[in-house]
């Protein structure tokens, strides 16, 4: 299949998610990737995830899950020759994207405006959690930080139970989403005589992704709050306890509502006063769901997937993450790809891909996550280097 991003190489100075998700975007859509790493431990991701021995060996899953695709160079910064081959590698390159705090790449002399004096042209991508200037910063930041400072956690959960975070890193990855965006768009530019640099803040992101939220503090000036399962828009539309198992419902038009009293055998609902119409029904909410349950106790949640849907009422079952990977929707479409006998694994791997099919396909890498370092010697060899220079350069600590 044809590649969006063949042709372009991108130098992926990222650690842990925000950085190497957005890094792992565009190596499916056809970038070469190189992982720029410190020879001491690389990514802080190779230490973390729920298989210990893969930790160990320097392959923990959480660096598993988005560097696929991805070659993998050591340099150390530090080194005054590995800043050298560092920017030996900027020339010949498209893209740098880097997560460290502002500031960091400067005082180390490979910033943007230094990079710019060897590539005029280079996109630059720096990820932060709340962008490269303003009050804040210079502060470190993590997902649950950003969680917690963006408003999403003030949402998320029931009345009782919030504040709650979201129980994947959201802010890490809607920011490297955000970032893989930029970069891509960047890149798209017809006329781009010069370089982009590109200021990319997890806060920012997190709360742009909060559209209706937002919009309902800046234009109603209603604040936000936490309604565990029910929809805000919208009632019966919520997860709803069945006699086996939970099912989310969607019946958020009228005609959907009628149908679904009728499947589950409660016409008389539609004509009650307290739900006949939508706002009625947002105003007693929770009498309609007591209603409503007493009826789906009658099937399971499957069952209840199966007629609603029919009958175009939209529903579905609430799936552990287990079940909803073997669910034949995803796993008939190939989201999920497999490396046979990965080195420094040393077991078939199965990573999720992007989401996305291009003229019907799926955008794949073409091997697994890489070792540490894996592809050092062959990188600066491709750069011209000798052998007795790279030995050299090992010696002295630059790789």
């Amino acid at each position: 299949m044809s590649f969006p991003l063949q042709g372009y190489r991108v130098l992926d100075l990222t650690n842990v998610l925000s950085g190497p998700f957005c890094c792992h975007q565009l190596a499916h859509f056809g970038a070469e990737v190189i992982k720029v790493e410190n020879p001491k431990g690389g990514d802080l991701a190779r230490q973390l995830g729920a298989d210990p021995e893969l930790v160990k060996r320097g392959m923990g899953i959480s660096y598993l899950a988005q560097n696929a695709g991805k070659r993998s160079i050591t340099i150390d910064f530090k080194q005054p020759e590995g800043k050298e081959i560092f920017r030996t590698l900027v020339a010949s390159s498209h893209v740098v994207v880097e997560n460290f705090r502002p500031g960091v790449m400067d005082r180390l002399g490979i910033g943007y405006q230094d990079l710019l004096k060897i590539n005029p042209r280079l996109v630059y991508c720096a990820i932060t959690g709340f962008g490269q200037d303003g009050p804040l910063a210079a502060r470190p930041a993590y997902d649950q930080i950003i969680q917690g400072m963006s408003g999403v956690m003030s949402i998320t959960g029931a009345p009782d139970t919030a504040p709650y975070r979201v129980g994947y890193p959201v802010a890490d990855t809607v920011g490297g989403l955000t970032a893989a965006f930029a970069v891509a768009a960047a890149l798209a530019q017809p006329d781009r005589t010069g370089g982009t640099y590109l200021d990319v803040s997890m806060l920012a992101s997190t709360m742009v992704s909060m559209g209706w939220a937002m919009s309902n503090q800046l234009i109603a000036k209603k604040e936000p709050a936490p309604m565990g399962n029910e929809n805000i828009t919208a009632s019966p539309s919520g997860a709803f306890k069945t006699g086996s198992g939970l099912l989310n419902i969607s019946a958020n038009k009228q005609e959907q509502f009628e149908t679904l009293c009728n499947t589950v055998g409660r016409p008389e609902l539609y004509v009650d006063d307290r739900f006949h119409e939508r706002h009625a029904r947002l105003k007693n909410r929770y009498e309609l769901r007591e209603e409503l349950e007493k009826a789906l106790a009658a099937r399971s949640a499957d069952e209840w997937t199966d007629m609603l849907n029919e009958v175009d009422v939209p529903s579905g079952p609430v799936y552990l993450v287990s079940q909803a990977l073997a669910q034949p929707q995803i796993s008939e479409r190939g989201m999920v790809g497999e490396f046979k006998n990965v080195p420094g694994v040393d077991r078939d791997l199965h990573l999720v891909r992007t989401g996305v099919k291009i003229d019907g396909l799926d955008p794949s890498v073409d091997f697994p996550p890489r070792t540490l370092g894996a592809d050092t010697v062959d990188i600066l060899r491709e750069l011209g280097l000798s052998d007795d220079r790279i030995e050299q350069l090992r010696t002295a600590k630059a790789i």
